[in-house]
């Protein structure tokens, strides 16, 4: 069974990048056979404090941690707020990239994706959370960028995206992945 872990970095109701996890878990469970999905929140971890991780963190941190290193891919989905990641994105990463040396993004494939109501998708906070993604470990599956622009014009079901063009990218996204997660070395990014 080939295990996918999807993160949202918005925690709004009704964000667009919830609905792009949606739509990636749809797409995973529907139209890739052995694979299963979870779906992990930022907003449940505190924030990183080094006291608390030396002590084990908290039941969130671990229970998230477990989650991704079980994992043979994680996918994001972020906003852009300023031209970056989130807060909310960036702590998890760095809760999960602790402690030192036993980092659970070490060594994983990780895809990333953005939208946003904006005509650029969110595009811009995706090569800094890729810069974050390279520092902790993680191997960022070579893809080019997929971003989810005008998300609020775009046709959505039940909270998911449903257009073909959407869809198209989402998939081609995770199937880029699912390969890296196979052969590592000829699908990542330098």
């Amino acid at each position: 069974m080939t295990e996918i872990v999807l993160m949202s970095g918005s925690v709004r109701d009704g964000s667009y990048n919830s609905a792009v996890v949606a739509t990636l878990r749809r797409i995973a469970e529907e139209r890739f056979q052995g694979v299963r999905t979870t779906v992990v929140h930022p907003a449940e971890l505190p924030f990183y404090d080094e006291g608390m991780d030396a002590a084990n963190g908290s039941e969130a941190v671990l229970r998230m941690r477990n989650r991704v290193a079980a994992a043979d891919v994680l996918v994001i989905s972020t906003p852009s707020y300023n031209g970056a990641a989130p807060g909310v994105l960036k702590n998890a990463l760095d809760w999960l990239s602790r402690p030192y040396g036993e980092s659970c993004l070490d060594g994983r494939i990780v895809a990333v994706a953005s939208a946003s109501p904006g005509p650029r998708g969110a595009v811009d906070a995706q090569p800094g959370l890729v810069e974050v993604l390279g520092h902790a470990g993680a191997l960022v599956a070579e893809h080019p960028p997929v971003a989810v622009a005008n998300a609020g014009e775009l046709p959505t079901a039940d909270g998911e995206f449903a257009g073909a063009e959407t869809l198209d990218a989402l998939e081609s996204l995770l199937r880029t992945a699912l390969a890296a997660a196979r052969e590592p070395v000829a699908s990542l990014a330098a």
